[in-house]
């Protein structure tokens, strides 16, 4: 849930042990008999731990979206404290109980995603007698049901959302997973036997962990000041993450020194769910992230990409001889130079804005400008600060684009939505049949969610374009 996102980022799991087993056996809740009531437990924890909830706000699995969440008993007014997290009842690498090992080690725990120590916190945790964070961990959803597509056979996770970029975003994931897994993770619990039981040492295991975290857990954002250091490293938020996403939510987590706070931003009536915001995410990153997506048009953060190879071949199918192609190879490299675009990017088209305007303005320019031109642009190393704004990209001014531009653009979205399985029609005649979307199942009616708020996006460039 990092609440700083920008609009940007197979096998099932049916072996896995899942996290209420694992807590059962390990013994932090003792006994190895499941919580009758683990609300009641967490709550009775929160008080311990100094985590204080506001009188008028429940957590509950009545009334909520999915899973636990948390309802207002009583009218909110913004601005008012829902509740208060002191810190030292977050859950993160510096918290938990092998915080100095792995501060010591912390040299050889450094990995692309940045996770690593706090995973292993929670593999350590999870198996830990005597663990007091396990009352919050029976308030977690069973790991081995988690909703996200890595978790789809490989085969439903392509038909149902080829095209939304979900699937090579999962592939990548499946194989940074395990390359830190056995070249980091593995190792090291293999090198501290006495803290890591056997029953942890699982890829399965630590893949729905990564998902877990992916789905639940916070990175605290930067000062402005700080813009330039490395990212915080990510923590777990008791009664924060239990919260759901609404892109028009009418909760904020505000962070400060000695706590963290929840603070209602709308009014909440009594009995409504209280919703937090996971950033400006895209369908496709909510799905991809956290295992869901808002129903069209409830997303107003929705995006639809435009790879950037595709406009590049989209150019390419313009020219006619080979000093055009190889023209145009030329100006493509520049771009490259420039680094405004790169062979894994994309362009990124939101319902308002296009939010990669200096990119593909950039990218328009140079390939749609005359020979000589491009010549003069090139030798100069580019344009001048000032030039920059000469055209621009907000979508309701693309019709004012120069006709190449428009005829470019065009034709990228013809070729994007050619990526995709299915026509805005089919995806139409669904949505509208309230009888034939009920019988869909919940992954086919989450990616028709994700595939039809695309469709539209590019659907409007089309004809802003025309």
């Amino acid at each position: 849930m990092e609440t700083e996102a920008k609009r940007r980022r197979q096998a099932f799991l049916g072996g896995a042990q899942s996290l209420r087993s694992l807590v059962q056996v390990a013994g932090p809740m003792g006994g190895g008999d499941e919580d009758p009531d683990p609300v009641a437990g967490f709550l009775s924890w929160c008080g311990r731990v100094g985590l204080e909830l506001s009188p008028k706000v429940a957590v509950s699995r009545e009334g909520t979206v999915a899973g636990y969440g948390m309802v207002t008993r009583e009218s909110v007014q913004p601005g008012e404290l829902l509740f208060t997290v002191p810190r030292a009842a977050l859950l993160s690498q510096h918290t938990c109980s092998i915080g100095g090992l792995l501060e010591r080690e912390r040299g050889t725990l450094q990995s692309q995603s940045g996770w690593v120590p706090l995973l292993l916190a929670l593999l350590h945790e999870l198996q830990a007698p005597a663990s007091p964070w396990s009352p919050y961990f029976a308030l977690w959803p069973e790991l081995g049901r988690l909703k996200h597509p890595m978790f789809w056979p490989e085969e439903e996770r392509r038909r149902l959302l080829q095209g939304t970029g979900v699937p090579e975003a999962v592939e990548k994931d499946l194989a940074n997973i395990r390359r830190e897994y056995y070249s980091i993770v593995l190792p090291f619990m293999e090198a501290h036997p006495e803290l890591f039981s056997p029953r942890v040492r699982s890829l399965d295991l630590y893949q729905q962990l990564v998902a877990l975290v992916m789905a639940y857990s916070f990175q605290e954002p930067l000062e402005e000041e700080d813009d330039e250091k490395e990212p915080n490293s990510p923590l777990m938020v008791p009664a924060a993450d239990i919260l759901n996403h609404l892109a028009n939510h009418n909760a904020n987590l505000e962070y400060s020194p000695d706590c963290l706070r929840m603070v209602a931003t709308q009014p909440i009536p009594k009995g409504c769910e209280i919703f937090n915001t996971y950033g400006q995410m895209a369908n496709w990153q909510l799905i991809h992230m956290y295992g869901f997506a808002e129903p069209y048009p409830g997303n107003t953060d929705d995006t639809a990409d435009i790879q950037m190879v595709t406009v590049r071949e989209a150019a390419l199918q313009g020219t006619k001889v080979e000093a055009e192609r190889l023209l145009l190879h030329e100006r493509w490299d520049f771009l490259c130079k420039l680094e405004m675009v790169g062979e894994e990017g994309a362009f990124v088209i939101g319902r308002e804005e296009v939010i990669t305007e200096e990119e593909l303005t950039t990218t328009l320019k140079v390939l749609c400008m005359p020979a000589e031109e491009f010549r003069e642009f090139k030798d100069q190393d580019g344009w001048e600060d000032g030039d920059r704004e000469e055209d621009s990209l907000t979508i309701t001014d693309i019709p004012k684009l120069r006709a190449s531009w428009r005829q470019l653009l065009r034709d990228s979205v013809l070729l994007t939505l050619q990526t995709y399985a299915t026509d805005l029609k089919t995806e139409e005649d669904l949505l509208s049949n309230k009888e034939a979307y009920a019988k869909l199942s919940w992954r086919e009616q989450q990616a028709l969610q994700v595939r039809y708020g695309q469709k539209m996006i590019l659907h409007n460039l089309l004809e802003l374009t025309s």
